[in-house]
């Protein structure tokens, strides 16, 4: 079922029809301008503040999903890919729940982290029919507040290491206690 166009959108579908060509054969459809209607104004209600002054009603925001962290520097990500800059440390999700696969993956990151370790692998897998659950939801992870904070950047891992079933993790330095 088609609807009319407003008369703003015919307005620009006008511009936008005005500079293009048909196709050898073809016609241009041509848009009628629907009838433009005067604006309304509010009724007055004996409010002192005029009704475009006044506040507008805002609907509740849903919350954004957080940005995923950044890729890795592709410097970086050469040497690892290579094997230049070993993998310090893997997990392998496979067979894990949603909340079990979260809660592993933070203390596994937390540890490593703690270790000093600067990159990570972090298997997901890639799920039956390519959309894996921990493969679609470990980026979100990796960007919300516990680990935003310990993560420098993420990538697809190479063939060898897994390829789009597998995440390299670049973990930020350690702040040095001085």
């Amino acid at each position: 079922m088609s609807r009319r166009l407003r008369p703003d959108e015919a307005h620009l579908w006008g511009h936008v029809a005005a500079t293009v060509r048909p196709l050898p054969g073809r016609v241009l459809p041509v848009v009628k301008p629907a009838a433009v209607a005067p604006p309304t104004t509010p009724p007055v209600t004996g409010s002192k503040t005029p009704p475009s002054c006044a506040p507008a009603a805002t609907r509740p925001k849903a919350p954004r999903p957080p940005e995923p962290p950044e890729s890795i520097e592709p410097g970086r990500r050469r040497r690892i890919e290579r094997g230049h800059e070993p993998l310090e440390a893997r997990i392998d999700l496979h067979g894990l729940t949603h909340d079990r696969a979260r809660a592993s993956l933070e203390a596994f990151l937390f540890r490593v982290w703690e270790e000093g370790c600067r990159e990570a692998l972090v298997i997901t897998g890639k799920g039956t029919r390519g959309d894996g659950v921990l493969r679609r939801f470990t980026p979100e992870w990796l960007a919300q507040p516990p680990l935003r904070d310990i993560v420098a950047g993420i990538s697809l891992a190479h063939r060898r290491h897994g390829g789009e079933g597998a995440l390299y993790v670049a973990l930020k330095r350690k702040a040095r206690a001085d």
